[in-house]
């Protein structure tokens, strides 16, 4: 699974520069507050309100407009967080005083693949980011048989030649690069030491239980002989 080539060239990674893009589908979650932040909106109101922080999640529909109370349908998708919460603190000015908005989006995620891809885990990118080693932590961790010097970040749309980043953390001295903020929709696959011992055994169990049964067999034979 995932696997790449012995002679494969793998990306120079550099930290990206390219803010996150609100997308269609995406879950947010907003809180509006009046006078730069002093009082908070209950933007909740005539909904059931899920937290004391008066902040509520919507989903960004597939034309990426989110509905939002007081201000309706607004057209979402496309922007950064920064350009959302502008655009969205214009918008609320006709209805509030010095509007103060705070999004964040709640479903970017990462995905962490281990044992050669027979383990995957779905790890969340928190609001303050998120690092390789804290992605490998949260899906935890790495087992005997994970190769630690061959992690690779596949990053971009796998359909359309997505950059390929090699790690290895096996070492201190190789941890240079380890501490980049994921971004959402990253591939973490880490290579695995085939299992020779266990793939030998597995392949021998029905010779072993053949020759146990017929060793029973010719066993309960001669008893039956003597007799």
């Amino acid at each position: 699974m995932l696997s790449t080539p012995s002679d494969f060239q793998y990306s120079e990674f550099k930290t990206s520069e390219i803010e996150y893009r609100i997308k269609p589908y995406d879950k947010i979650r907003i809180s509006v507050s009046t006078n730069d932040g002093y009082r908070m909106i209950a933007i909740t109101e005539g909904i059931n309100i899920q937290n004391i922080k008066g902040e509520m999640d919507f989903m960004v529909e597939f034309d990426g407009m989110v509905k939002l109370p007081t201000i309706g349908r607004v057209d979402i998708a496309g922007q950064t967080i920064r350009e959302a919460e502008q655009s969205l603190e214009k918008l609320y000015a006709d209805h509030y005083q010095n509007p103060f908005v705070l999004l964040q989006v709640v479903n970017r995620r990462v995905y962490v693949f281990k044992s050669g891809g027979k383990i995957g885990t779905v790890v969340t990118i928190p609001e303050d980011n998120l690092t390789l080693l804290e992605a490998i932590a949260q899906s935890g961790g790495l087992s005997e048989t994970d190769k630690a010097y061959q992690i690779k970040l596949i990053r971009g749309n796998p359909a359309e030649e997505p950059q390929v980043f090699l790690y290895n953390i096996r070492e201190l001295s190789e941890l240079k690069g380890t501490n980049l903020q994921l971004e959402a929709n990253d591939i973490i696959h880490i290579e695995s030491r085939p299992k020779y011992a266990t793939r030998i055994l597995n392949e021998l169990t029905p010779y072993f239980t053949l020759i146990t049964t017929i060793s029973s067999l010719i066993l309960l034979v001669n008893l039956f002989s003597k007799k």
